[in-house]
């Protein structure tokens, strides 16, 4: 290997090895030969790409990836966000729907995130919702903080879940009037409008699109009381990860925690709903999950009808 080639490959491996959720489960003098091994005869840094990912993998987390030069840069810079799945509307007998997709892309699309779901939530409770359905079913991943940050006002103040890393240590996210926190910091945006009705009755919608950030959010909703799940299990991967820059501009996209809930109970795999209903291709017109979770908040005392 020549010497760029191989400083390039052994500085990935010290970032897995110092920073991964999994570091000691591994046995890293396995892995560096392996990776070293893949990489015979690489002259520069793009050629040890495939050892790279190869080592990722072996990680055993489901989580962790590179992200090549091009795509990296799209990754931290990218302006553009599609927000065409991000819903609020009132459905029948008074409950708020809220539909919230993943949020990617640079500050500015997160920014662009925050005030378009906010709008959403405020046009779900013109009415004054009874009840809310919290559709993730498109909630593919992506940043977690501006999601939370739509939906803060329905979640309620107080602590919603935490990272927790391979030495035990938490890092507490909390909501307080209605804007997210992370071990008391701030995420970046103002306080939101409060929804109508304190702590209403809530249905989690998720599937197995439901991923990563995406299932961050459904952990926030574990153990808050009058709160019920409907659809399919979620993708598996409900962990956290950072973004390490390398020395061409590639990104290690490291899982370094689990998702833990508010009891603290931690999550690692995919996340069953309270209730589940296998979606039906047949049935296109129809959607049963939506309907299960109209009629289980019907059934509640602040949406029951007299």
């Amino acid at each position: 290997m020549a010497p760029a080639a191989r400083t390039y490959l052994s500085k990935a491996l010290d970032i897995m090895e110092e920073h991964s959720l999994l570091r000691r489960e591994v046995d890293w003098a396995d892995l560096r030969n392996k990776a070293f091994a893949q990489a015979r005869g690489a002259r520069k840094p793009t050629d040890t790409y495939g050892a790279i990912s190869s080592a990722l993998r072996s990680l055993g987390d489901a989580h962790s990836s590179l992200s090549e030069p091009k795509p990296a840069k799209e990754q931290l810079a990218s302006p553009a966000v599609d927000l065409h799945e991000l819903e609020g509307r009132s459905l029948k007998n008074g409950i708020g729907y809220l539909s919230l997709p993943g949020a990617r892309g640079s500050q500015e699309a997160y920014d662009k995130y925050v005030q378009r779901g906010r709008a959403a939530v405020a046009k779900a409770d013109e009415n004054g919702a009874c009840g809310w359905v919290v559709d993730l079913r498109s909630e593919t991943g992506g940043g977690m903080w501006p999601v939370l940050a739509v939906v803060g006002p329905i979640l309620g103040d107080g602590k919603v879940g935490m990272f927790v890393d391979a030495d035990g240590k938490k890092y507490t996210w909390s909501i307080k009037n209605g804007a997210s926190y992370e071990d008391g910091i701030s995420q970046g945006w103002s306080d939101a409008r409060p929804v109508a009705r304190s702590s209403p009755p809530v249905a989690v919608l998720t599937s197995q699109g439901t991923a990563s950030a995406g299932e961050a959010i459904v952990v926030a909703f574990r153990g808050r009381p009058n709160t019920r799940s409907f659809g399919e299990p979620t993708r598996g991967v409900p962990t956290g990860n950072k973004a390490y820059r390398l020395s061409d501009t590639a990104l290690i996209n490291l899982t370094e925690a689990k998702d833990a809930d508010r009891t603290g109970r931690t999550y690692d795999e995919a996340i069953p709903p309270d209730e589940e209903i296998a979606r039906n291709p047949l049935a296109r017109a129809r959607d049963d999950v939506l309907r299960a979770a109209q009629d289980w908040l019907l059934k509640q005392s602040a949406c029951a009808r007299p």
